[in-house]
């Protein structure tokens, strides 16, 4: 197979031929600032209202309930600084999981500087946070709850109706980040008792550098960037019109094709899955085999290492990813596997597939063919697997 097989979406997606064509017009011929008075900037206002709804009506919020944002790790920023910001004389304690994205983890480090405390809640073999222990968490200074919605890594999705639950039972604020799972996978705020929300238009065949901010009605977030009177006085900056569009225009697709795009991913995702775990030894699959993103494979190969085999797909043509795309260049083992209780050398091993609805069946089985040949060669090339296969043959 010659042409590129493109199986990173968790890391970007391509951007839908109907999401650039809406976009298009808003470059040259509608590129009024919609900020401005005169009838020209009314087309652009429109469009920006439009997506706003378009976009609200995916997870069943508000249109005044979306801001838009740069993507998803400045939503996370926003989220938790300003919730910080405006809820810190209530308390001082804060609440999320080990293996939130680094948007997450790292802007939690910047808040335990400033005078706050975070607690890092463990996970499961299955990357699912515990409920048991985010109860037991919760103190009287507790101001917010982060957790995400499905994971970038190993695709588990979280128990995000149970943890708005608790948090709303408790008066606690509930961020989720959901940039894996918005468009992906059926949410709802209200259902969900979600009080902030943060999605990236990249990740669901929108454009890149736009994204938004979910802020309940009532929930008093103040302004992350200062400037001009832009997003309600909440977040200054020229709107990204055209940007914005295109995410709005991602978002009813995905509303109108969820279903669809779902079943064919998921079927393409289980035949994969069942034919690595069948036909290569010393396997596994990272995360729940069943509450995970239809288009999340996430596996570890004992005595190999992610980067090689990385490099040896890419010889194919094939594009895929060893953890989180912020995070590939990293010669650390993914916190994330870490967290779901993998040691160093297998967490090392790891190999993250994700697919979309453009792929086939032709391309999976190409893929595992190839790749089952690449595991046996750097596994001939390992001196502990050498070891491990004497040390068996001995014991037989």
């Amino acid at each position: 197979m010659s042409k590129r097989i493109y199986l990173d979406n968790a890391a970007t997606t391509r951007t839908a031929d109907e999401v650039l064509a809406e976009m298009l017009p808003y470059f040259q011929e509608n590129y009024g600032n919609p900020s401005a008075v005169y009838g020209f900037a009314a087309e652009s206002k429109q469009a920006v209202d439009v997506a706003r709804k378009q976009t609200a009506d995916l997870i069943g919020a508000k249109t005044e309930e979306i801001y838009f944002t740069g993507g998803g790790s400045e939503s996370d920023n926003w989220a938790l600084k300003a919730a910080a910001e405006a809820y810190g004389d209530k308390g001082k304690h804060i609440i999320t999981s080990k293996i939130e994205h680094h948007a997450i983890l790292h802007t939690c480090a910047y808040l335990e500087r400033h005078g706050f405390e975070v607690t890092y809640l463990n996970v499961d073999e299955n990357g699912k946070v515990l409920l048991d222990e985010l109860k037991e968490a919760i103190r009287p200074d507790t101001i917010l709850i982060s957790v995400m919605a499905a994971n970038n890594e190993i695709g588990t999705i979280q128990p995000i109706a149970e943890i708005g639950k608790i948090a709303k039972e408790h008066g606690i604020l509930f961020h989720t980040d959901a940039v894996q799972a918005y468009g992906h996978i059926p949410l709802h705020v209200d259902e969900m008792n979600i009080d902030m929300l943060s999605a990236s238009g990249h990740k669901f065949y929108g454009p890149k550098g736009i994204g938004f901010l979910y802020i309940r009605k009532g929930v008093k977030i103040r302004s992350f960037l200062h400037g001009g009177a832009q997003e309600r006085n909440r977040r200054a900056g020229t709107l990204n019109v055209p940007g914005i569009v295109g995410m709005g225009k991602a978002a009813a697709l995905a509303q109108k094709a969820m279903t669809e795009r779902m079943r064919k991913e998921t079927a393409m995702r289980d035949h994969l899955i069942d034919r690595i775990l069948s036909e290569i030894p010393y396997s596994r699959l990272n995360g729940d085999r069943k509450d995970r993103l239809p288009n999340n494979a996430n596996f570890c190969f004992r005595f190999v290492e992610g980067e090689s085999m990385l490099i040896l797909l890419d010889q194919l043509g094939v594009c895929a990813s060893s953890g989180s795309a912020c995070t590939s260049g990293s010669l650390d083992p993914s916190h994330v596997l870490l967290a779901i209780g993998l040691p160093h050398e297998i967490a090392h091993g790891s190999l993250r597939i994700s697919l979309s609805e453009q792929n086939t069946m032709e391309e999976i089985d190409f893929v595992v063919d190839e790749l089952s040949g690449i595991v046996q060669k750097l596994r001939r090339m390992s001196p502990l697997y050498e070891d491990f296969v004497k040390q068996n043959q001995e014991r037989s």
